[in-house]
């Protein structure tokens, strides 16, 4: 039924992400490899993901079956009690839309998102949502004390999303919160020496918690998004 996630939607200005991703909007998106990016308004810094579907009256007819309320128009918007808090929605797509030119060199522009992030509240409401109903791929379930979570990856398309459930917070019926961006870059060392030239305030790079990868922290130019970068080839 889901076939990739098409775009994030931020409540923020394009031009801080221009730099942020070292790429420029294209008819008012911004778009890496996997995932584009649009931006408006919202009481959350990120207020909406957006899955592509390959037929939306397919998805509807699956989603009613699954007792997923839902509003149809030109697209699919599930309703926030079905979601538990997260804005989703599902578009038509045939294709994967081109990237956004780079406005500085390839190696060191932000290539594709890795994962995007969810907070949850119910770690088993998460599962049932995300792989009972919409049908991701649940690849893996790790909980870690020295981390102080619970994290579940889904596999959609060319990401991941993450849900992420805070151990010691126990669990409850509270909404869920769309949060976070973790973001890949081909060479790590050289996208963090661009943006630092770019003014915005970066740690230095550090080892991942998957073998094989650095990452570094994005202190601005993200408005509000805790956000990362990843370099290397590991995966979960």
């Amino acid at each position: 039924m889901i076939d990739a996630l098409d775009h994030l939607t931020l409540a923020g200005f394009a031009g801080t992400y221009e730099t942020l991703l070292g790429r420029r909007v294209v008819n008012e998106r911004l778009q890496t490899v996997n995932v584009g990016l649009t931006f408006g308004s919202g009481s959350e810094p990120l207020s909406s993901m957006v899955f592509a579907t390959a037929s939306l009256d397919k998805a509807a007819r699956l989603l009613e079956r699954r007792a997923i309320a839902m509003t149809k128009s030109e697209r699919l918007e599930l309703s926030a009690t079905a979601s538990h808090g997260v804005p989703i929605t599902l578009v038509e797509r045939t294709g994967q839309p081109a990237p956004s030119p780079a406005t500085v060199d390839e190696i060191s522009a932000i290539s594709a998102l890795d994962h995007v992030v969810i907070r949850t509240t119910n770690p088993e409401r998460a599962i049932a949502f995300y792989a009972g109903r919409l049908g991701l791929d649940l690849r893996l379930d790790r909980s870690n004390p020295e981390w102080g979570s619970r994290l579940l990856f889904f596999r959609c398309g060319d990401l991941v999303v993450e849900i992420a459930h805070d151990l010691k917070a126990g669990v409850s019926d509270g909404p869920d919160q769309l949060w976070g961006l973790s973001w890949r870059a081909p060479d790590i060392a050289r996208a963090n020496a661009r943006l630092k030239a770019a003014g915005v305030d970066v740690s230095a790079p550090r080892a991942g918690r998957r073998p094989g990868t650095q990452v570094f922290s994005v202190n601005s130019h993200t408005e509000g998004v805790p956000t990362i970068v990843i370099g290397g080839v590991g995966r979960w």
